[in-house]
């Protein structure tokens, strides 16, 4: 089994762009996944975790209501957005300048079998990198990503998650708000939940800009703890 962990920081990229070279990556590892199972070979799978930032986008996964974006195809063009229906989980999303996206490409036969357990990492990765900038934050019963102030008449979400496993393969992953615009998400009807606010780090510690690079170090470092794996040596930097 392979724990090794290609990490790529994409920077400010195109959501069809890195949606593409996720395909890419994602198909590289079921394509071997497949020859092994054909010629009972044993060859190595990668693994891959991409960082990202997405310029104005919104996103809805296969299950999603389209009613739930509430902006015309012109309206979109005037708040400079683009919008896409991706093969995810989960309903509607907006990516955007100061969010921190991140998309684990995992052949999770490496690590474990069990999607609700690596949704849940993902979560308590969150979790814990919030907490060292002395936030609390925790999950909501029925509900994935992670929020604030569950329980309450306050309760705010501040990580969105979606993602798509063919074969124990992964791909899409966790969008965390850190110096987001929540003007965006007024435009849609968040992961298509009523009723309930959206929320960055930035407004919850009370400063203009958390430094986004802290941020990717934080959530990496629970990230390989959390699924017991290791950097590769030579990670590509694209």
């Amino acid at each position: 089994m392979n724990k090794t962990i290609d990490i790529q920081d994409l920077g400010h990229k195109d959501y069809k762009e890195t949606w593409e070279y996720q395909e890419e990556l994602f198909q590289s590892i079921l394509a071997t996944k497949i020859k092994n199972r054909r010629e009972e070979a044993a060859l190595e799978t990668s693994n891959y975790f991409l960082f990202v930032e997405h310029p104005h986008v919104y996103t809805l996964g296969k299950s999603g209501d389209f009613s739930n974006l509430l902006l015309s195809e012109a309206q979109l063009t005037q708040k400079g957005a683009t919008f896409y229906k991706i093969n995810r989980g989960g309903d509607i999303t907006y990516h955007g300048p100061g969010q921190v996206v991140g998309y684990p490409i995992l052949d999770l036969e490496n690590f474990f079998t069990d999607i609700h357990k690596y949704l849940r990492l993902l979560e308590e990765m969150v979790i814990l990198t919030l907490a060292e900038y002395g936030v609390k934050s925790e999950r909501s019963p029925g509900e994935t990503g992670v929020w604030l102030d569950v329980g309450t008449p306050f309760a705010r979400k501040i990580c969105a998650m979606g993602v798509r496993a063919s074969r124990w393969v992964t791909m899409h992953g966790f969008a965390l708000n850190v110096n987001a615009d929540l003007g965006y998400f007024d435009n849609i009807i968040p992961c298509g939940i009523r009723g309930k606010a959206v929320t960055t780090l930035n407004v919850e510690l009370g400063v203009d800009k958390v430094d986004e690079s802290d941020i990717k170090t934080k959530l990496l470092k629970h990230f390989l703890n959390l699924f017991e794996a290791l950097p590769k040596q030579k990670s590509l930097i694209l």
